[in-house]
């Protein structure tokens, strides 16, 4: 039995020459780390299953297209398109302005909720993470790319170097260059992040 792991761009190769399965051993080698980006993302389990299943078909189709340039990032690719799903995401429940019972702070059964601390609590968290993600959206490409790696990939620094081709010092000075760009950004759209 052949043990020996296939790379990305491989798995690609085989896939395109007529190996279907060469395409489920890329997506289950990628599956774990962008449902944990997602799920991070919209908080919602199932709304994330659903966001993960449309980021891989939209995926396999620009594959299927040949407009996937590989430039041996597939994993960075994957995580933007995921990024991108989650946009659109927030973009129509932006638009449907619907209010659920939950959030009007009603259960099942018609009575408020006992723990408003609680909701409090997630309700604040939940807005900071909101004005944090549209913070990021606004960094130039290359320093919002390191954020989304690091803080929401949980990828290391030497990973974000190798990744995206640049020296690890390069893929810090990005970050630094992003934080500074976000205080900056906090500070002139007076948040406050605590």
């Amino acid at each position: 039995m052949n043990t020996r792991v296939l790379s990305d761009q491989v798995l690609l190769n085989n896939y395109l020459s007529g190996d279907r399965a060469a395409i489920s051993q890329l997506i289950d080698r990628h599956t774990h780390r962008v449902r944990d980006y997602i799920r991070m993302m919209v908080k919602d389990r199932d709304v994330a299953d659903d966001i993960l299943q449309e980021t891989f078909i939209k995926a396999v189709r620009v594959i299927d297209e040949g407009r996937y340039a590989d430039t041996g990032k597939f994993l960075s690719w994957i995580l933007r398109i995921a990024h991108n799903q989650v946009i659109d995401h927030f973009r129509s429940q932006k638009n449907a302005k619907t209010v659920s019972e939950s959030d009007a702070g009603y259960n099942m059964l018609g009575t408020l909720r006992f723990a408003e601390r609680t909701v409090e609590d997630a309700m604040i968290t939940s807005q900071i993470e909101e004005d944090v993600r549209r913070l990021v959206d606004r960094l130039p490409d290359e320093q919002r790319e390191v954020v989304i790696m690091r803080y929401y990939s949980g990828l290391s620094f030497q990973e974000i170097a190798d990744q995206t081709d640049v020296s690890i010092n390069t893929a810090l000075g990005r970050m630094r260059y992003a934080l500074i760009n976000l205080r900056k950004m906090v500070k002139e759209n007076n948040l406050i992040l605590s």
